[in-house]
Parts: C-alpha cells; structure tokens; sequence
C-alpha cells in the first residue's frame, strides 16, 4: 500500500506549571504496510485526562514519565485499517493506549476489540471508558449504599459526572459542585443531581453546608484541597472518601498545606480510600455489563466536548484545567 503520513505530539521540554504550547512539537511520521504479527490503526478519537500532567515531571509514579522527543500515550478509539494478524481485520474498532497520533502500527497485544454497535464510538473513551471505570469502582470501594448522602467535586467533569448518575442509580442523594453555572445546571437538568453549587460564588464550606445540613455520608473527591477540607467537615462519623484526584494541585511548582482539619479523620473515624484504576482492570467485564446496560437504556447519560483535529490537542488538554470542558474532553481525529 502508499506510505501513510502521520501527525502525533511529542513532548518537547517538562512543563513548569500549566503546561503551555512550547511544551510540545507536532510531528510528522510516515508508514507503511505493517509486518507480520501487527496492525496498522487510524485513530478515530484521543483521550485527554488530568492524570497525563504527572506523567509529563520527570519523577517516578504510578506509571512511568513521558519521554522527551517521544510521543504521548493515552486512551484513543480508532479503525484497523491493515492487519498482519489473525485477530483483527480492517474496519475492526479497536481501543489502544496509542493516542497523540493519528496513525499507528502495533502488535496485537495492545489493542482491543469495542462493541461498535454501540455508537457514539467516543462513549468507549467516557462513560463506557476508563473514566466510567473510575467512577464505578470508585462507589465500588466505598460500598456506597442506597439512602446515603455522597458529595462528588469536580462533578461536571468525566468520572464526576459519570459517578453521580451512578450513585442516584443505587439509591444515594447526590450533591456535585462545578466552577460555572453551565455546569452546575447540567448536573441538575441533565446528571440528575439533587443539588449542585458554583465553588466560585461563596465558601465551599458554606454550600455544602446548604446542601446537606445534615453531613454526607461519602465524599468523591476528584479536585483536593480546600474542597477536601470542606469535605471532611461535613462528613458524619464513619464516613468514607474516595480518594480518586486532586485537580486542583497537578500544575502546582511547590506542594501547598495540607487540611487543616484532618483530626476530623480520628474524630469521626473516617475511611479514607485511595483509587487507582488500574487495580479494577480485571473487572472490565462486570463494569461493562453494569455501566453498558445503563447506558443502552438511556438510564446513564454520556457527556462529551469535542474538539476538533490533532492540531488542538494540546488545547483542549490545558482547557482540562482551566474548566472549559463538561464531561469527557476529546479530541476528533478522524
């Protein structure tokens, strides 16, 4: 077949802060027929979350840093287009870890197969995705339970906005705070929530006081920080956290102070639980079957912004933290 020209981001220098433009170079690479044993994949839609930010600091972690002079890697949804593999044959959808780039040739080891039936094929990368993932094992690892008052921060966000419609579907009375008053009517109008705040307009502490005079039961914590310190406040006595992100600090130089109310966790004898999704890959299955049949009957909405063309990549990743995004942020490739 012809040569192939693909256009992938590469990370240029470490960020200091929020990553900027200069960070990056858009790079061109060239294919052709994959050998044996491979598949060459057109990638259909990326992913851009908050946890890449770590990866780009040259430090040790969960998963390991982002090479200089090397492409990003992330969720994408892409079509085989050629396949030196019994498993695969052209037109097969595929979810890989190869995003940042338009093309690519891989074995097929690092690619699975999507039901694409289920259509829009970006709700594999959202709801029915990693982020649905998180919020399911989220509510899962707390043992969230019907009657109970869960506060989630960050609500509007792709794993917030996923766990809420979750939570109100096993029962729970369901708070989410936002930065704007879009996204605070999306959780009402569209997520469902019981009751949603701007942390911009007063004191978090003070509206989630409104919300729920009576304390929380569990916290989804997704943003860290003062929200967290609001947070431990209104929880009631054996109350559980999860504790999934903290958004708020991921572009920070230097670490700020911590809660100054974390006895509340010895007063109270709180739960505070750590999330990391990787340790619920090997439930995909039982998470697909649950979260799918929510989403085939409409009971669980997918929220995406879409961004169009590798080109604005980088800026639809940065909006992550400036707030410009409700629900899944994506980026449209093919």
């Amino acid at each position: 077949m012809p040569k192939i020209t693909s256009r992938e981001i590469r990370l240029a220098s470490r960020p200091k802060g929020l990553p900027s433009a200069e960070n990056f170079t858009l790079a061109k690479v060239e294919f052709e027929s994959p050998p044996d044993g491979q598949v060459l994949v057109r990638n259909r839609y990326m992913s851009v979350d908050p946890y890449m930010r770590g990866r780009m600091n040259d430090r040790k972690s969960y998963v390991p840093p982002f090479e200089l002079g090397k492409p990003l890697e992330g969720g994408a949804i892409g079509e085989v287009i050629e396949s030196r593999v019994s498993q695969f044959k052209p037109g097969d959808i595929v979810l890989s870890n190869l995003g940042w780039r338009e093309y690519f040739i891989a074995p097929a080891k690092e690619l699975r197969r999507v039901n694409s039936v289920v259509q829009p094929l970006s709700v594999h990368l959202g709801v029915l995705g990693m982020p649905g993932l998180t919020a399911w094992a989220g509510l899962r690892s707390v043992e969230v339970k019907a009657g109970e008052v869960i506060y989630i921060s960050g609500a509007a966000g792709a794993v917030g906005s996923v766990a809420g419609q979750l939570a109100k579907l096993r029962g729970c009375r369901v708070i989410g705070s936002a930065g704007a008053a879009e996204k605070v009517r999306f959780l009402l109008e569209d997520a469902g929530f019981d009751s949603a705040f701007n942390y911009k307009t007063a004191p978090i502490g003070e509206q989630l006081k409104l919300a729920a005079p009576d304390g929380i039961d569990v916290y989804f914590d997704n943003v860290g920080s003062e929200t967290l310190e609001a947070a431990l406040s209104a929880l009631r006595v054996h109350g559980r956290v999860v504790a999934c992100g903290s958004i708020s600090v991921y572009n920070d130089e230097k670490p700020r102070p911590g809660p100054s109310n974390l006895f509340n966790i010895t007063t109270k004898r709180l739960t505070l639980k750590g999330l990391m999704v990787l340790d619920w890959m090997d439930r995909w299955a039982e998470f697909e079957q649950e979260v799918g049949s929510y989403f085939r009957t409409g009971e669980l909405k997918s929220k995406e912004t879409v961004v169009e063309g590798i080109d604005n990549a980088v800026g639809a990743f940065t909006g992550l933290f400036e707030g410009q995004n409700i629900g899944k942020m994506l980026v449209k490739l093919a």
